[in-house]
């Protein structure tokens, strides 16, 4: 997958809320990919709901993942600032997907809600630049796609996750995020 992960002007300094925008977008086609990988590797999708909900997992997986690469990068109103606006934007493209699918309603606040669990579940478990997210956290994102997906492939999901979907998401996240700041 080719994401453009690079500014147009790089004499131009860019806001905390600029590149937190480019960052929504970049995870937003990061979690689509997961769901074609997914689709690809022989793992049953229904219907665009079910898709939509994967992607969302997949969405909210590789935010957590982005704060724990920035967070030394910030002060604390930055970091707030950047949080806020990467949650925002993203929320908007799974609303603006959701609406589509499932008609009007506050699907924004949805993911919302789903992003702040998940926050906090992954927060329990630690990360490292140099070898990323722990087991346990991989274990935790393949455990909630297996609900995602259901029981025909129930058995086959986290080790697809753990072996084959975080590396994608870390590799992406890995050479976008460093030029999001230059």
């Amino acid at each position: 997958m080719r994401v453009k992960s690079r500014w147009n002007r790089k004499d131009k300094t860019h806001t905390v809320e600029e590149i937190a925008g480019a960052l929504a977008f970049i995870i937003w086609r990061l979690g689509g990919n997961g769901v074609l990988s997914m689709e690809n590797a022989g793992f049953q999708t229904e219907t665009n709901l079910q898709r939509l909900n994967i992607l969302a997992e997949f969405a909210a997986f590789a935010i957590h993942i982005a704060d724990r690469m920035t967070i030394e990068r910030f002060s604390d109103d930055e970091r707030l600032r950047f949080m806020t606006e990467l949650a925002r934007k993203t929320a908007g493209h799974y609303e603006d997907n959701k609406r589509d699918f499932a008609g009007d309603g506050a699907w924004g606040q949805e993911f919302i809600d789903l992003l702040n669990a998940r926050m906090g579940e992954y927060a329990e478990f630690g990360y490292s630049e140099e070898e990323g997210p722990s087991f346990g956290m991989k274990r935790l994102f393949g455990d909630k796609l297996k609900k995602a997906f259901g029981e025909a492939d129930e058995k086959w999901v986290s080790q697809q996750i753990i072996d084959i979907e975080v590396p994608e998401i870390m590799s992406h996240l890995k050479r976008s995020v460093p030029n999001l700041f230059m």
